[in-house]
């Protein structure tokens, strides 16, 4: 881990910090919970993981740090919350610093990615799954991370930047 991670929304710079890819963990933080998703070292497939409850910053990061050594990450990508017009409001910036924060708690180097259309899009995909209203409501947070990691992890690895 870094003493003095990047977090940067330039996707070619966080890819300049992991030249030999590796695991990556996704957020997609929201008021009340964080959608949690991650890839294969070889940054070809997002999958949908929990979510977790927002508490305190401390708790928050003691359970992303427990997921970062299980499954070895290596980075991690923030969602970035920006308006339709590209311009950033009150929640960019709250995500952007939880994605400092996290940079600073687990030493890694952060991305944050645009997340405009990853929760209609996520939610799409749930309803041709037949998945209940109520079970997408459970696990919107999740799949939206993903959708955020899938596009991140696309970029990545297939040069698209």
């Amino acid at each position: 881990m870094d003493d003095n991670p990047i977090v940067t929304d330039n996707a070619l710079d966080f890819g300049d910090t992991l030249p030999d890819g590796g695991a990556l963990l996704a957020l997609d933080v929201g008021t009340k919970t964080v959608g949690i998703a991650t890839c294969d070292a070889g940054w070809r497939y997002a999958t949908a993981g929990k979510t977790i409850s927002r508490g305190k910053f401390g708790k928050d990061s003691e359970a992303l740090r427990a997921i970062v050594e299980q499954r070895s990450i290596k980075g991690v990508v923030v969602g970035l919350p920006r308006n339709m017009d590209g311009s950033e409001g009150p929640r960019a910036q709250a995500s952007r610093a939880y994605g400092r924060n996290i940079a600073a708690a687990l030493g890694l180097p952060v991305l944050l990615w645009d997340e405009r259309w990853s929760t209609a899009s996520a939610e799409g995909a749930m309803i041709a799954q037949d998945m209940s209203r109520a079970r997408r409501a459970e696990r919107i947070d999740s799949h939206a991370a993903a959708v955020i990691l899938q596009g991140a992890i696309d970029a990545l690895a297939g040069g698209f930047l």
